[in-house]
């Protein structure tokens, strides 16, 4: 089951990463050095503005539908949900356009936070039902949806950005109309699932109690990932911001789209065993998970690491290059301790509902990283952001790891990981062999496809995740059945 949801939800890990890779090359290259970083700081103000306002709605509806689903109150489930979204739309949306009006900002900008949080509202009325979808195991539907929201968002912005002279405010127009579109299909499916539904305040009550703490956790693990980007506008400027995202960008962003695939496959899977088989349920699918995210994101991190320069020089656009490919290595790696800490780690205190403590830990962390970018950005630039970010999410990660298994222990497949890191290790010496090639492109390509056959042989010898079993499988579902 666990690898036809991975299957399931591929088409929309690939939206993914063509829209993450797409938008650095291209919104580096159609944008100036200071709009992509107007365009940054929007991207980051928005996605905390989401945090705080919906995501503890979202979480609640992942995690609660199973349950109200196995008692029969799936329509008082989803009636409570989209009365609270209302009051929260309503009460946000008017402080939102209500603070941006008064702030004293540039028009651009305030063009750009105007039609983010737009898109903003729409987005999270979509994501209910986007949330209900994968609960319920309906995965065609989820990937249609979400692939075709990215794309279209995506191809859109670009047009905007090209025909207009809004600038980076076209990026979130495209994806505020995406979302409408997609909600004019999913919205009357998912009101008729609710009609008749009775709104409890006290499951209100009960939702808000569980998704809030993970709201706040969200929001200072965000700030772990994006708020130095707020301290590098006030020390260094809006260009430098600009080439410390187009860095990130490209090495979160990949790392991002793996954990989120695997959490979109195994966290509703886990939660369904967790409900309805008990804890050791639970361990089983998230055990083989864990694995299997040693397999996939252990050499992403260290394949994006070293081909960071060719990478940087074919994707990212010249005017923030300079100093994008000498924070890459750092980022990946951050990115791979945040992943797994996210996706993997964090479900000790979601399963036990004991997201309060999470929350703290995080905060934490987030003050942590706060105080080592005061101290690193003065003395080192964009290379001490990205250096306080890794020292930070190391110790999140170790608290978290020790923490959370005093109240759900989680499988610790080490000699999975283990064979994982040998083969990445194997994989890195070969890199490191090829010779400097004449064009960034072939170079890249070249040590792309060195990197991927030599760790593709040494995982199938390792027979990492049991390895072997899926390739078999796999094939087995493409062979003709015999008549």
């Amino acid at each position: 089951m666990l690898g036809r949801h991975l299957l399931g939800y591929l088409p929309v890990q690939l939206s993914q990463a063509l829209v993450g890779f797409g938008s650095v090359a291209v919104f580096t290259r159609i944008l100036p050095a200071e709009e992509y970083g107007r365009y940054a700081l929007v991207l980051a103000a928005l996605s905390l503005t989401h945090i705080l306002a919906f995501t503890w709605l979202e979480a609640a509806v992942a995690r609660f539908h199973a349950r109200a689903e196995r008692r029969g109150h799936v329509r008082a489930h989803l009636s409570t949900v989209y009365t609270v979204y209302g009051a929260a739309a309503v009460i946000g949306g008017a402080l939102m356009f209500g603070l941006i009006h008064f702030l004293p900002l540039d028009m651009p900008l305030k063009t750009a936070l105007n039609f983010a949080t737009l898109s903003l509202l729409l987005r999270a009325l979509m994501q209910i039902g986007m949330e209900t979808h994968r609960a319920r195991g309906e995965v065609g539907r989820f990937s249609a949806l979400e692939a075709s929201y990215l794309m279209f968002g995506f191809m859109l912005g670009v047009g905007l950005i090209l025909t207009t002279d809004i600038g980076a405010a076209g990026v979130f127009a495209g994806t505020a109309v995406a979302a409408l579109v997609m909600l004019v299909f999913d919205l009357p499916v998912m009101w008729s699932r609710s009609r008749g539904g009775k709104r409890q305040p006290v499951r209100a009550r009960i939702y808000a109690a569980y998704g809030i703490p993970i709201s706040l956790s969200l929001i200072f693990e965000h700030l772990l990932s994006i708020g130095d980007r707020f301290l590098i506008a006030g020390y260094l400027g809006e260009s430098a911001v600009g080439m410390y995202a187009a860095g990130y960008g490209l090495a979160d962003r990949l790392l991002d789209i793996i954990f989120i695939w695997f959490g979109a496959a195994v966290w509703p899977l886990t939660i369904k065993a967790f409900e309805q088989d008990g804890p050791d349920a639970a361990r089983a699918v998230a055990g083989r998970a864990a694995g299997l995210m040693g397999l996939i994101a252990f050499p992403a991190a260290a394949g994006l690491a070293l081909v960071a320069e060719p990478l940087t020089t074919v994707l990212v656009g010249e005017a923030v290059r300079d100093q994008a490919a000498s924070i890459l290595p750092w980022i990946a790696l951050s990115g791979l301790m945040n992943g797994m800490m996210t996706y993997y780690f964090h479900e000790a205190f979601t399963l036990k509902r004991r997201t309060g403590v999470m929350a703290i830990l995080m905060t934490g962390s987030a003050l942590l990283n706060l105080a080592l970018n005061l101290v690193f950005i003065p003395l080192m630039g964009l290379q001490g952001a990205a250096i306080a970010t890794v020292l930070a999410y190391a110790v999140a990660l170790v608290i978290c790891v020790i923490m959370g298994r005093r109240y759900f222990i989680l499988p610790l497949p080490w000699a999975e990981w283990i064979k994982a890191g040998s083969a990445t290790a194997i994989m890195a010496a070969a890199v490191f062999s090829v010779p400097d090639l004449p064009f960034s492109w072939l170079d890249l390509g070249v040590q792309a496809l060195v990197g991927a056959t030599v760790y593709g042989i040494s995982a199938y010898l390792l027979n990492i995740a049991d390895c072997r079993q899926w390739l078999r499988d796999a094939r087995a579902s493409l062979t003709p059945a015999e008549v």
